[in-house]
């Protein structure tokens, strides 16, 4: 079985799939409040889709255990899908370019530490929550409303994600 290790999670290598979302990623920031806040502004372009609005969900993700088979991956063709960690954990994110349904050589695992959160573009095919260590909850903010969304397709042979 191929082996999938995962690397650090960059601006500039995650690009392809999304958007880093996190303050050592942010284009801009400035104070607020009277100085009391920064604002780290505009992290991820969230797509809504035709007819879509988007909403704000928490999603509670159970560890896995490494190593792990990646056996499928999703997509959401009609609008983005950002994941923000609530909890002070890292966590692994799989994914592959939108277009065609991914192979096991098409696939890139990142390792996302505390703070750092995903915005996967339209299209981008990714593996469902890869929690690490302890349960964690993620606020995600993704669409709502008319049309097919969520696309599933297998990872034939499966890969094998692992930490080294």
């Amino acid at each position: 079985m191929k082996k999938l290790l995962p690397e650090a999670l960059t601006v500039s290598a995650f690009a392809p799939y999304g958007e880093v979302i996190s303050v050592d990623a942010a284009k801009r920031h400035f104070s607020i409040n009277g100085g009391n806040t920064e604002r780290y502004h505009d992290l991820a372009e969230l797509v809504p889709g035709p007819d879509g609005k988007m909403i704000v969900s928490i999603f509670r993700g159970q560890p896995r255990p490494l190593p792990f088979a990646i056996e499928m991956m999703e997509r959401h063709p009609l609008a983005s899908q950002a994941f923000v960690p609530l909890a002070a954990q890292p966590y692994l994110v799989v994914v592959a370019r939108p277009g065609p349904a991914p192979g096991p050589d098409d696939l890139r695992a990142f390792l996302a530490q505390p703070g750092e959160g995903v915005n996967y573009a339209p299209g981008t095919w990714h593996h469902p929550l890869l929690a690490l260590n302890e349960i964690c909850d993620f606020l995600v903010v993704d669409r709502s409303g008319p049309g097919h969304n969520c696309d599933e397709t297998p990872i034939a042979p499966p890969v094998l994600l692992a930490l080294a």
